[in-house]
């Protein structure tokens, strides 16, 4: 039991760390390219070649992605399908949320048009001589080409429905691609530590060739998404939590406060799940629905990557001076709520998501995703604090749902008349991880 803690203070900190100086590079590296875009803009914009060879690396890693996550995600639904009511009621409320988000955020980017007036334009290989020219093509070149998005996104599909046709005779290989999802992500998580110097290269390039219109556009972007997310946490979420069950959302808020620090230092829900667990059912909640409803919502209920994704989406079109049409929007809308489903809690694959949606429908756009790598990590948090409420909210309104839910005891919790015991956590959280969650369990360390 001495021995316990420690392995848990050494991990978790490791992580910390890691995650800490990504975020902190990348925070230099916008301002260092803002500054050269600002008072060298010709420097800027020779600086542009790095951007895009990082847009290329995430273009590079998008079919990889969407194929491992659509394959592990219909596996997802026909496990939750299983569990009866619980599950079911779940994958519903998940869907129809995640929906509803993706339109809130088309709705706020075609209210507010962060990109207007940018009037980016794709990357070209100057003539500026031979030797650099040349140099910069063979760079290029090295970086293997994309596959195309929607016939994987087609293939993931028919793959994911005949392996649950299988039944058990498909799980070794569902074990497989469990494995192989394991290399494509440390291969994005590479590709992410070199987002800084593609930030540097986008930013210094976007500021060269704009000056103080594109620091004012990110501005715009960042601070109507972090306003969106907090609106729909507080009237959507906590409008549905005090109709179903009378609960104060700003109270849940108050009791998952230590969790909402972790995610902000970590930028990934994904590291307070076992504590969401613990927490849910000293809560009242009962362990069955615990243990269903939040592993199911960590792959299914990513309400802020859904709104950042139309969000992104919609300022890169108008960026690049090329408006989605409302039809095509509608059809962005329907491939991310396919697309985004089973890529939780990894770092990267929010903006590789995003690049499959615009290279399905707009290839063209890609090359103005630079700007939003710059930005992404600003936006991350904002991201994971909204799908983590989004699945605290969801639990509690299924417990209520299906009568799985003490409310005597959620109101005792809430009000911080039955305090949650921090010094239990560990023995509980193992317990109900490796018992009730062991699929989320399995992804956490999968993406690290």
């Amino acid at each position: 039991m001495a021995t316990s803690p420690p392995n848990e203070n050494t991990t978790t900190p490791r992580k910390k760390d890691r995650t800490h100086w990504l975020y902190i590079m990348v925070i230099v590296a916008v301002f260092a390219g803002a500054a050269i875009g600002l008072l060298a803009p010709d420097a800027g914009i020779a600086l542009e070649p790095l951007g895009t060879a990082f847009v290329a690396l995430i273009k590079m890693i998008i079919a990889p992605v969407i194929f491992c996550t659509i394959v592990l995600g219909v596996g997802s639904v026909a496990r939750a399908a299983t569990v009866g009511k619980v599950g079911g009621l779940a994958l519903i409320y998940f869907l129809i949320m995640a929906t509803f988000a993706l339109v809130i955020g088309l709705v706020v980017g075609n209210f507010i048009h962060p990109g207007d007036g940018l009037h980016l334009t794709p990357y070209e290989e100057s003539g500026g001589g031979d030797d650099e020219g040349g140099m910069v093509a063979f760079l290029m070149s090295l970086i293997p080409g994309d596959i195309p998005v929607l016939p994987t996104l087609v293939l993931a599909l028919l793959v994911g429905f005949a392996l649950q046709s299988m039944g058990k005779a498909g799980e070794p290989v569902l074990t497989g691609i469990k494995h192989i999802q394991a290399v494509v992500f440390k291969l994005m998580m590479m590709i992410m530590w070199a987002a800084p110097v593609g930030a540097f290269g986008a930013i210094a390039a976007v500021v060269g060739k704009t000056g103080w219109a594109a620091i004012g556009a990110m501005a715009t972007l960042m601070g109507a998404f972090y306003l969106t997310c907090a609106l729909f946490i507080v009237i959507v979420l906590g409008g549905l939590l005090k109709i179903v069950t009378g609960l104060n959302i700003f109270l849940l808020l108050k009791y998952l406060a230590r969790e909402f620090l972790l995610i902000f230092s970590t930028s990934s829900s994904e590291s307070a799940l076992p504590r969401l667990i613990a927490k849910m059912e000293h809560a009242g909640v009962s362990k069955p629905v615990v243990g269903i409803t939040v592993p199911t919502g960590y792959s299914f209920n990513l309400d802020g990557t859904a709104i950042y994704l139309t969000m992104a989406s919609l300022f890169v079109s108008s960026a690049m001076g090329m408006p989605m049409s409302i039809p095509e929007q509608i059809s962005l809308l329907v491939f991310m709520i396919i697309a985004s489903k089973g890529a939780a809690g990894v770092t990267g694959a929010g903006l590789a998501t995003l690049a499959a949606g615009l290279q399905s429908h707009r290839p063209e756009l890609l090359d103005g995703m630079g700007v939003i790598v710059g930005i992404d990590k600003f936006m991350s948090e904002a991201r994971a604090l909204t799908n983590f409420t989004g699945n605290a909210v969801a639990t509690l309104l299924i417990g209520k749902w299906t009568n799985e839910i003490d409310l005597d005891q959620a109101r005792a919790t809430l009000s911080g008349q039955s305090p949650f015991d921090e010094l239990s956590l560990q023995p509980d959280v193992h317990g109900a991880s490796t018992n009730a969650s062991e699929g989320g369990e399995k992804e956490k360390v999968t993406a690290n």
